[in-house]
């Protein structure tokens, strides 16, 4: 890992070697700055008299953590194809762990508190949210993850800042070990939709346990609110339960028999919030990550 190097007037360096700045603090040359992350500062050299390369920073956002790695970039050409050949030299590689599950649980606790009998007057209904709003969590991500990036950009001259934006696929989420083709065609790979669903769920209706009865394919968030036909959107239900539902999601129509399992091991219940929490995830990831957009923008302006 690098070492940071600002000069006299603390104005950013490029960052050196342990070995390096272990004998500049030897040598009398340099003092210790910060311990983490570690940081010398010269005494003898400044900014104007010093030559720097170009540094770039790249951010892999995450729902839990954000990847960050600071790499040297040098370009050369050569002189008799004209190529221009680019080198990369890491120069530190830093993971930053984001707190919003904390903060989420924090205010459900508060929430909690709050819903008992009050001593003062409700006045959640005199609250807006302004525009650009962002869930406390979400805010967090973004707000910490900008706050490193202006302390990196005080600690190394960085020119450049590239953000990873990549819509990934949310079957990796519900099965961790697919891999190769199987991660292309979907989930029913080698089933129709209705023998992957009968299989799926055991051929049971999935609110009255209906058996040896013809089942239909029940969304269980139909299209009007947002559903999807992916298959880990649909069930199965007799024609008078699904008839009965209709345009309600499956928590809404309060039906009492939630108790078929799929062949995965999970209730019904439990493949609900299973999914709720996916969705979040992903939601937070490209939220977080579009409201960094304008940071590269203000690197480059900076430079």
């Amino acid at each position: 890992m690098a070492v940071f190097v600002p000069d006299k007037q603390k104005k950013p360096l490029m960052p050196c070697s342990e070995k390096r700045a272990r004998l500049l603090w030897e040598r009398g040359r340099a003092v210790v700055h910060r311990m983490g992350p570690f940081t010398i500062r010269l005494k003898d050299r400044q900014v104007e008299h010093s030559v720097l390369q170009p540094v770039r920073l790249k951010l892999d956002p995450g729902s839990q953590t954000t990847g960050t790695a600071l790499m040297r970039e040098v370009e050369t050409a050569n002189i008799d194809t004209g190529a221009v050949l680019r080198s990369v030299t890491v120069l530190m590689v830093l993971e930053l762990t984001h707190q919003g599950s904390a903060i989420r649980d924090a205010l459900m606790q508060r929430r909690v508190r709050r819903s008992r009998p009050r001593y003062r007057p409700a006045r959640f209904d005199n609250r807006t949210r302004p525009p650009g709003w962002l869930a406390p969590s979400r805010q967090h991500w973004g707000d910490t993850t900008l706050a490193w990036v202006q302390r990196l950009r005080h600690w190394a001259p960085i020119s450049a800042l590239s953000q990873e934006l990549v819509r990934f696929d949310v079957q990796q989420l519900h099965n961790p070990e697919i891999r190769g083709v199987e991660d292309r065609p979907g989930t029913p790979l080698g089933y129709a939709v209705r023998e992957y669903l009968l299989k799926k769920w055991r051929r049971t209706g999935v609110y009255g346990g209906a058996t040896d009865v013809p089942l239909e394919i029940a969304p269980l968030t139909p299209k009007s609110p947002g559903g999807s036909n992916r298959g880990s959107n649909l069930a199965l239900a007799c024609h008078g339960c699904n008839q009965a539902k209709g345009a309600q999601t499956a928590a809404e129509c309060e039906f009492p028999h939630l108790h078929v399992h799929s062949t995965d091991g999970y209730s019904w219940t439990q493949i609900a919030s299973k999914r709720r929490e996916e969705e979040r995830e992903t939601g937070a990831v490209h939220t977080a990550a579009l409201s960094l957009l304008g940071l590269n923008a203000e690197v480059s302006r900076a430079n």
